[in-house]
């Protein structure tokens, strides 16, 4: 065992504060943001903070970044089992809502205030798309706290224009994490835009094939960019290329057009 394994099993075997180990009664619980130290009390966590707080820190970055540039099993929007488009919630409503513009906004504020989180963001929208960017924040910040991807998506665009709230780079950057994470290809591609633009190619591409995988082809230029500038191989591209094809096929049915046509003959926002 190396020096570092055998000081990673002491850490993790007994208290990082005390040195007490777990055996017996005694039982350790980790740290609350990283996965490097454990304690046998609040009273020894608390004590230990000063020592462990640059270490936990690090620890958490590199945790996030891990999450970050994980690729989601698919994206934040399932098919839908009746027509299979690629907005399930909402797609399913549509298919038991009544007809008429009227019918269809009373049973989605009926959605709303059930803490539909998909209906809040359709709500958002709309208010959104009417040039009502306060009101529109106000829709994608509740749906985003009930776990809505779409709406940490739309969040962070309103901070990068400064559309109802002030522009804010650091909140944007954290809306369009969210989204990443959550499996948006759009929020993905964005954010491997703004790599490129702090002069990181490299986690630019990484971004980038996330997406195109995912079915993003403005992440196909970018990463055919950044193939001329040397960060990709061109192996790495060819099977960004066939993964993104893959998608793009796979998202091609009849039921799934006839879908979107229904979407946009009702004028939804779904």
């Amino acid at each position: 065992m190396s020096q570092d394994n055998a000081n990673a099993a002491v850490d993790t075997s007994c208290c990082a504060s005390c040195g007490i180990p777990e055996v017996d009664d005694t039982k350790l619980m980790e740290c609350n943001a990283c996965d490097l130290v454990r304690y046998c009390s609040i009273a020894c966590q608390r004590d230990h903070i000063p020592k462990h707080l640059r270490k936990c820190t690090k620890r958490v970055a590199e945790l996030r970044e891990e999450l970050l540039f994980k690729q989601p099993a698919s994206t934040h929007r399932e098919d839908c089992p009746i027509c299979m488009s690629r907005k399930a919630q909402m797609s399913i409503l549509s298919h038991f809502l009544p007809s008429g513009d009227e019918q269809i906004a009373k049973q989605r504020l009926k959605r709303i205030e059930l803490n539909d989180p998909v209906a809040i963001t359709s709500e958002g929208l709309g208010l959104d798309k009417n040039g009502d960017y306060v009101k529109a924040f106000e829709c994608y910040t509740k749906a985003a706290a009930l776990g809505d991807i779409e709406a940490h998506h739309r969040l962070a665009m309103l901070y990068h224009w400064g559309q109802g709230v002030e522009k804010d780079k650091r909140k944007e950057m954290y809306h369009f994490k969210e989204a990443a994470v959550g499996g948006h290809p759009t929020a993905r591609h964005n954010l491997g835009c703004d790599e490129l633009n702090n002069g990181n190619p490299e986690k630019a591409a990484k971004h980038w094939i996330i997406a195109a995988t995912h079915g993003n082809d403005d992440s196909i230029k970018g990463l055919m960019m950044v193939f001329k500038g040397g960060a990709i191989s061109k192996e790495v591209l060819a099977a960004a290329l066939r993964a993104n094809q893959a998608a793009v096929d796979a998202a091609k049915s009849p039921q799934r057009d006839a879908a979107e046509e229904h979407r946009r003959s009702k004028g939804t926002f779904w």
